[in-house]
């Protein structure tokens, strides 16, 4: 087993992606364009904590885990054009928002604690 199997926030990054792709989409071109690019975001989130978990370095570590936060807050701006146009039910948004919301706190302590221990931070 790798490291990044056993930590919660990858856990609820491939849940947040899972639930993601099974959104019921619209068929319009831009529909389509906007899943495709969500679901690229999402899957981000989880690839790059699981990338970063194999950096020897903690300024690596620390990278990965903000572009993953990054990759996290583009998917739920992504998810507000989706209620924003009706594309997503509610309870579909709030649902997966919850989901983004446990995993931005994570990220955010997890990123902080590496922080405390780079020197000249």
């Amino acid at each position: 087993m790798f490291v990044f199997e056993n930590l919660e926030v990858y856990k609820k990054a491939l849940n947040l992606y899972g639930g993601i792709t099974s959104l019921p989409f619209k068929r319009t071109m831009e529909d389509r364009i906007i899943a495709k690019q969500l679901i690229r975001a999402s899957l981000s989130i989880s690839l790059n904590i699981a990338e970063g978990s194999g950096k020897e370095g903690k300024r690596d570590r620390r990278n990965f885990l903000l572009i993953s936060r990054g990759s996290l807050y583009e998917s739920v701006a992504i998810l507000n054009v989706l209620i924003s146009n009706k594309t997503i039910s509610k309870n579909e948004y709030l649902k997966l928002y919850s989901i983004a919301e446990e995993i931005s706190k994570m990220l955010y302590v997890m990123i902080k604690n590496i922080e405390k221990e780079i020197p000249n931070k």
